[in-house]
């Protein structure tokens, strides 16, 4: 007898039906299971077997065969073990259920009939309510990332045992309950205050437009120990809020990548990743077997921090040039290509030679000239043409850092940076960015128009510093953004003077 069961697939984020037939024919007992499936899928026999016989029911000793369609795509991972046991229990009868294929069914199963969570179940709930399916059974502990999907009827099960019944009109179990996203924003991420850092009123500057603008990119280099780190780590404090289309986004790339927090079920703030500086290329762009996403994708809608950037493989931070330019990481692959997003805000450090100290205020660099040279040239000209501002962080003195008051709080910048961001928001409401970062030439030509004393002023900083075109366009981003922050309608001629100040160093350090 022939069994047809519902199931998804997944391509990158993007999820597809698929079919989990079942046929049951006399013959000598067997198993085969086609498709062009994975290795796990292959071993899914035991565990499925098991599975069965240990949840009280028949398993068939005659010739059982899996086909899981469309068969031209990979099928990986334990995802359809529930659907093909449902496929066997419905050949042979133990499951008697009229509307079986108004059903999506996903689960691992362990050998002893107990359904696990399994990975990337958001990213499939999505397509699947976007092809019009209705009523989906899945792990009991996927429900809190299930229950963020309105207009769904989805249902948990623990066990095989429960799924049968369920299907057989012999147990009732009730609809995953609808979670409020804004209860979850309430959770706060930790992060350190800005009113701890003594001094750097450049840097702070940089990171409250970086933030203003959801994607200037940030550079910072100076001596160690001036506080660049903890500069970057008190930079989420003042980002604003994830909206909700920006969190499913989010936790889409986090439930495929296996790093979703089962507890929460979403992302609530925006992502900080800070991999180290032996990460592998295929660990920072995603990529692998399975091409699963990686740590530009994994920060998207967030911030990327590279400590001591110099340091990363050359070969590595150059991939890190189409995303800044586009948003999106291609993985390309002999069986297929996936795009995944990776809009991200980039803030990095670095030292600015070998010991540390060059071009420093109050300490002597010991390095060569050479050295510092091999240094600084870790990073290409293309690379740094992709990050707006460069800054300058020095050592603080002694009376910043005895002082007894305190700075400008983290909650008072992101007033700010929240106003910025809300003028933003209504500007481009009727195209497909939310940010100046984001724009693009026409976008640049319609909104960063600018006074004849301020284009003399910019001509004069690109024939000087050398300038190419796409440092051009990022001046007047940044400029736009420095706009918004004073609430200034047109960009003056100070926005223009203080965004070319952030691409000054370039001068100092590189020439």
């Amino acid at each position: 007898m022939l069994s047809i069961v519902k199931s998804y697939g997944l391509s990158g984020i993007n999820g597809y039906v698929i079919k989990c037939e079942v046929d049951i024919t006399n013959g000598l007992p067997g198993y085969d299971i086609v498709g062009l499936v994975g290795t796990s899928m292959k071993e899914s026999k035991e565990r499925i077997k098991s599975a069965i016989k240990n949840s009280a029911y028949q398993y068939p000793i005659i010739k059982v065969t899996v086909n899981l369609a469309p068969a031209d795509t990979k099928k990986e991972g334990p995802l359809y073990d529930l659907p093909v046991a449902v496929g066997i229990l419905s050949a042979t009868e133990q499951i008697k259920c009229n509307n079986l294929d108004e059903y999506i069914i996903l689960g691992e199963l362990g050998l002893d009939g107990s359904v696990r969570k399994i990975n990337g179940l958001l990213p499939i709930l999505i397509s699947a309510r976007l092809e019009g399916y209705q009523k989906v059974i899945v792990p009991y502990d996927n429900c809190n990332e299930a229950s963020f999907i309105d207009g769904m009827d989805v249902y948990g099960v623990k066990t095989l045992k429960e799924a049968v019944d369920f299907l057989n009109g012999e147990l009732q179990l009730n609809k995953v309950t609808p979670s409020d996203f804004s209860e979850m924003k309430r959770k706060k991420r930790k992060a350190i205050d800005f009113k701890y850092v003594k001094g750097q009123a450049q840097a702070k500057r940089a990171l409250e437009i970086a933030a203003a603008a959801g994607g200037h990119n940030v550079l910072m280099i100076g001596p160690p120990g001036s506080g660049k780190t903890m500069l970057a780590k008190c930079f989420p404090s003042i980002l604003p809020e994830l909206t909700f289309e920006e969190a499913l986004e989010v936790t889409k790339i986090h439930s495929v990548a296996g790093v979703l927090d089962s507890k929460d079920g979403i992302v609530y703030s925006r992502p900080i990743r800070s991999p180290h500086h032996t990460t592998t290329t295929l660990a920072l762009t995603g990529g692998g077997k399975h091409a699963k996403p990686g740590e530009i994708s994994l920060a998207h809608t967030g911030v990327l921090f590279l400590d001591e950037m110099p340091e990363y493989n050359r070969q590595t931070l150059e991939t890190l040039r189409q995303p800044l330019e586009d948003g999106i990481i291609t993985i390309a692959r002999v069986e297929n290509t996936i795009e995944y997003p990776a809009n991200f805000t980039l803030i990095a450090s670095m030292n600015p030679c070998p010991c540390g100290n060059f071009g420093s205020r109050d300490k002597e660099c010991k390095c060569t000239p050479q050295a510092i040279h091999k240094y600084l040239n870790k990073l290409s000209g293309p690379l740094m043409d992709r990050i707006d501002m460069h800054i300058e962080v020095d050592s603080v003195t002694y009376d910043e850092l005895n002082s007894e008051e305190l700075e400008e709080p983290s909650a008072s910048i992101k007033e700010r940076v929240d106003k910025a961001r809300n003028i933003q928001l209504d500007r481009y409401k009727n195209s497909d960015i939310y940010s100046n970062a984001k724009m693009n030439d026409q976008q640049i030509k319609k909104y960063c128009k600018i006074s004849f004393e301020s284009d003399k002023m910019l001509r004069y900083a690109f024939e000087k510093m050398n300038l190419s075109a796409r440092g051009y366009n990022r001046i007047l981003k940044v400029a736009r953004t420095i706009a918004d922050l004073e609430g200034c309608e047109n960009i003056e001629d100070e926005h223009i003077i203080e965004a070319i100040s952030y691409r000054s160093l370039d001068n100092k350090y590189w020439s």
